[in-house]
């Protein structure tokens, strides 16, 4: 994608810098800006005349500045193109951006997976759905929409959280990456454009790159979103769709309060491009807080894509969309081209538990919110040069390395019995080394192992250096 950084833009990221020298100063900072994710990889750098003139520089402090980052890997001379923000191959990020959920055994503490053991009463819930389950042998078991019953609750339950939705705008489907796979398919085509957050859910960027689909990231962090970035992002990008969690964002746990909904809303009328909203985690508000009305009630043309998953269990693949009703034919057509219906024992099984919902979803977020204190609290006693800000609900922690060494820290870890994900997983466009997603979903006695685990993995992180061998530093 042709992404263009203006000068001013640099100048206002950059801040002020080092200028002793002064090349080196503003060499490592743009370094920063583009391991961080802040410059998308691809993107073109202002042309060293107009960064010149913005940064009140000479124009051989900034020639000899992208001639450093392009010793160190993190900027391409292209022709016709001027100076393209690049990253050096990283060692430990495979780049295919999924998150391999480990089968469970040996002594590994698994921090790569934010998703909870299943609560009491599960296995009364399958017993009595399989109790019901003789009623439907007698058909073929094809549900394309979704069972009739598990339809109704689900319209029922956005209706209840102020967006009314009839049965009709329920499609049911095998988790939310299914869903998403469905909603792509249906509204994009190979070669659009697709904006999504970065960082963003690793797995969805690749469901949507299997889709054919071109990705282009705009900011969020744990201080939530730049509604004027992402409308001009919009604007520059012209993405045929948007890929966004507002509730309880993974990885960084932020929230979408009303106000940017309404803003978000009116970006997103105006752009007209479709909004491909996943509401997973919105069930896992851990401080008792009213939450926002759905985003979906600020963009009538948008998908809203739900699960079990995060809530209920991981085992129980059972998903589900609303769509307009102008996209319900679209939808449905794209469902029947990738399999015919969710496996209806589950879907069963997911009625059950809603029927006690409350009960089951108080419980959970008890649970997550002890594990959520005794991670942060372990983080900040055992690494204390990290920043860590306590999401208000979600799964996970976006912590923020002093040192871009994610990549390396991961790889490093996993003889220390902890696999982990590194920043860049979460980068559509590369970057994010400076940052580490930590799931709080295991029990608190075992959230404190890991993290004694991951100073020892940090310890011989530091120790090792952070320089790429071969390559120079740009520390003086």
């Amino acid at each position: 994608m042709n992404r263009t950084l203006s000068a001013p833009r640099a100048a206002t990221l950059l801040g002020d810098f080092p200028t002793s020298p002064a090349y080196r100063g503003l060499a490592d900072g743009l370094r920063r800006l583009i391991a961080d994710g802040r410059i998308p990889v691809g993107t073109r750098l202002p042309s060293e005349r107009d960064l010149t003139a913005a940064l009140g520089v000479s124009r051989t402090t900034v020639t000899r500045a992208y001639q450093l980052l392009g010793e160190v890997g993190y900027a391409s001379a292209r022709q016709g193109s001027g100076t393209v923000a690049a990253l050096p191959v990283a060692r430990g990020h495979r780049g295919d951006h999924l998150l391999t959920p480990a089968e469970g055994g040996g002594d590994d503490l698994d921090l790569t997976c934010a998703a909870t053991v299943a609560p009491a009463g599960m296995s009364a819930a399958y017993e009595a759905a399989v109790a019901e389950l003789p009623s439907y042998l007698g058909g073929t078991g094809y549900f394309p929409s979704g069972l009739p019953a598990l339809r109704e609750v689900l319209a029922a339950r956005f209706a209840a959280r102020g967006l009314p939705t009839s049965p009709s705008q329920i499609i049911v489907t095998a988790g939310a990456l299914g869903g998403l796979a469905i909603a792509a398919r249906a509204v994009t085509a190979t070669g659009d454009r697709v904006l999504v957050e970065s960082p963003t859910y690793p797995n969805a960027i690749a469901t949507l790159q299997r889709a054919g689909c071109r990705i282009a990231g705009v900011d969020v962090d744990v201080q939530g979103w730049d509604i004027g970035s992402m409308a001009a992002a919009l604007h520059q990008v012209a993405p045929r769709a948007v890929y966004l969690i507002p509730d309880f964002h993974n990885p960084t746990g932020a929230l979408l309060p009303s106000e940017q909904r309404v803003e978000l809303g009116a970006a997103l009328r105006a752009s007209r491009t479709v909004a491909l909203i996943d509401e997973s985690l919105v069930d896992l508000p851990l401080e008792e807080q009213s939450m926002p009305a759905p985003l979906s009630c600020f963009v009538a043309d948008s998908i809203t894509i739900g699960s079990a998953s995060k809530s209920f269990w991981g085992g129980l693949r059972i998903g589900w969309l609303r769509v307009p009703d102008s996209r319900s034919a679209s939808i449905i057509a794209a469902r029947l081209s990738l399999d015919l219906g969710a496996p209806v024992l589950e879907q069963l099984v997911l009625l059950q538990l809603l029927s006690t919902e409350n009960e089951i979803m108080s419980w959970r977020r008890a649970e997550l919110r002890a594990s959520r204190d005794a991670l942060v609290t372990a983080l900040r006693s055992e690494l204390p040069s990290w920043t860590v800000t306590p999401p208000r609900g979600g799964l996970a922690i976006w912590a923020e390395l002093p040192e871009p060494v994610s990549s390396t820290l991961t790889s490093v870890a996993e003889p220390h019995g902890l696999l982990l994900a590194s920043g860049p997983s979460f980068a559509p466009e590369g970057g994010l080394e400076r940052y580490l997603r930590l799931p709080y979903a295991l029990p608190s006695e075992s959230l404190v192992e890991a993290v004694r685990r991951l100073r020892l993995a940090w310890d011989v992180t530091l120790a090792n250096g952070t320089a790429r061998p071969g390559r120079r530093t740009l520390v003086a």
